[in-house]
């Protein structure tokens, strides 16, 4: 039996060497022999994903309500906040959004001339300081619009961008899909005047001016990521249209930082907020669209259908308070971090055959205070293996590692943290002599 034995180890011995030999004589470049198959996705252990029970629930008395983080749009707090509604004034973000963006495209510079038409001049509600055939400058008019809600001046832009009233509502529609909101964000004018109270109703757009919560938190998202100096206009507490006016226009929002010294309105201040847009008529009551800046986050609000105009500001109140008080920006992965379930890949056709792997960037989450870090779900996993092959430049993407917190998911890039020149074909067969002999000997030894 043992020579039976050794009789089998020689032929396999034979059997590897011919082998060998018939790769030198072709000039077959042997396959890369390690174990080049790719690690596996592996998730580190984290708690339930489902939602964290609310704490505190601010229970706005509002029709609607949404609270957001401003730079990701995720959703702190909702109630009802699918459901369209009359947005009133908060309609004149989207024209605000399409001011700024002509200025931003160079159509038109602050200093441009923008004449008030009769229909401008005109329409009713707020405002009703500019007369007809009056010429202000870009800003001014903006200034008018920004701060005291002014109905002409928007009506003014309205025709200097669309044309018509009636073309502007249709650039407006056409740019909510494009900020990604929903079907029922619909648009009939400039100013978020009902039909009834519009002396030119368009006559090729049907139904009122709508919006939904949220729908109004992601147009107020939109602009502050694409047109964030409209909160220089919007913190401003009062402000004379010309110079030689007597009298100043007065902000509606109550609730601007500046106001803390104002006698009247100073109980109604919060600390951080400069924005965005007040709203009310007697279709949609009081409404209030705020954002708010603490600690480095920055918040946006938006209530619907308070009954009077101090309970907007104070149910908004409550969203930031428990916005502010309940959430926190969170760090949880730096940029050039190792990720523990893929912390290298194999590659081939290298002078080495594994590379160290690092986050391109860093990933941040809008997390509740006191967050754990097993809240959050780690999914890492490499690019397919037709990618993972020399030359490799350090800083190469190698693969991605995906986080999920509470709805949020993010991405980043794994990236490789070394260089991998190419291997020369000869130094890769004599490494394929290599696996070849060590996987035998290993199989020998196993057998005998």
């Amino acid at each position: 039996m043992r020579f039976l034995s050794f009789t089998k180890k020689k032929v396999a011995l034979v059997l590897g060497v011919s082998l060998i030999a018939q790769s030198l004589l072709l000039h077959i470049q042997p396959a890369y022999a390690e174990d080049t198959k790719a690690p596996a996705t592996t998730t580190a252990p984290a708690a339930s994903t489902a939602p964290t029970p609310a704490l505190n629930e601010p229970k706005p008395v509002a029709k609607s309500a949404i609270i957001m983080e401003a730079s990701t749009g995720a959703v702190l707090y909702e109630l009802n906040a699918d459901e369209a509604f009359p947005p009133a004034s908060m309609a004149k973000m989207m024209t605000e959004y399409l001011a700024l963006e002509s200025i931003k495209e160079g159509k038109f510079k602050w200093d441009s001339p923008v004449t008030a038409s009769k229909n401008a001049a005109d329409v009713i509600g707020s405002g009703q300081l500019i007369a007809e055939n009056e010429t202000l400058t870009f800003k001014d008019m903006f200034n008018a619009m920004s701060i005291y809600s002014a109905n002409d001046a928007s009506v003014a832009f309205a025709e200097l961008l669309g044309g018509t009233e009636e073309n502007f509502a249709k650039m407006m529609n056409e740019k909510a899909k494009q900020l990604g909101m929903s079907d029922k964000a619909h648009f009939i004018s400039a100013t978020g005047l009902s039909r009834a109270d519009l002396k030119n109703p368009p006559a090729s757009i049907e139904g009122e001016t709508k919006m939904t919560a949220r729908d109004a938190g992601i147009l107020a998202y939109n602009i502050l990521k694409d047109h964030k100096e409209i909160l220089e206009f919007t913190k401003i507490p009062t402000l004379k249209l010309r110079a030689t006016d007597k009298t100043p226009m007065i902000n509606w929002n109550w609730m601007l930082e500046g106001n803390q010294s104002n006698t009247n309105l100073k109980k109604y201040a919060y600390q951080g907020l400069d924005g965005l847009k007040t709203g009310s008529t007697d279709d949609a009551g009081y409404c209030f669209t705020g954002t708010a800046e603490r600690n480095g986050m920055r918040i946006i609000t938006v209530v619907m259908g308070t009954k009077t105009e101090p309970e907007r500001f104070n149910e908004t109140r409550k969203l930031l308070d428990y916005g502010f008080n309940n959430f926190e920006i969170k760090p949880f992965l730096n940029a050039k971090q190792e990720i523990d379930s893929l912390k290298i890949v194999n590659i081939k056709k290298g002078v080495q055959t594994q590379v160290p792997l690092v986050t391109k960037t860093g990933l941040t989450f809008i997390a509740r205070k006191g967050a754990k870090d097993t809240d959050f779900k780690i999914t890492a996993e490499p690019l397919e293996e037709s990618k993972l092959v020399a030359p490799i430049t350090k800083g190469d993407t190698l693969g991605k590692v995906k986080v999920s917190y509470n709805g949020q998911e993010k991405t980043v890039d794994l990236i490789a943290n070394d260089d991998v020149q190419k291997g020369s074909w000869i130094r890769l067969l004599f490494r394929s002599f290599k696996n070849f002999f060590s996987d035998m000997f290993k199989g020998i030894k196993g057998g005998s």
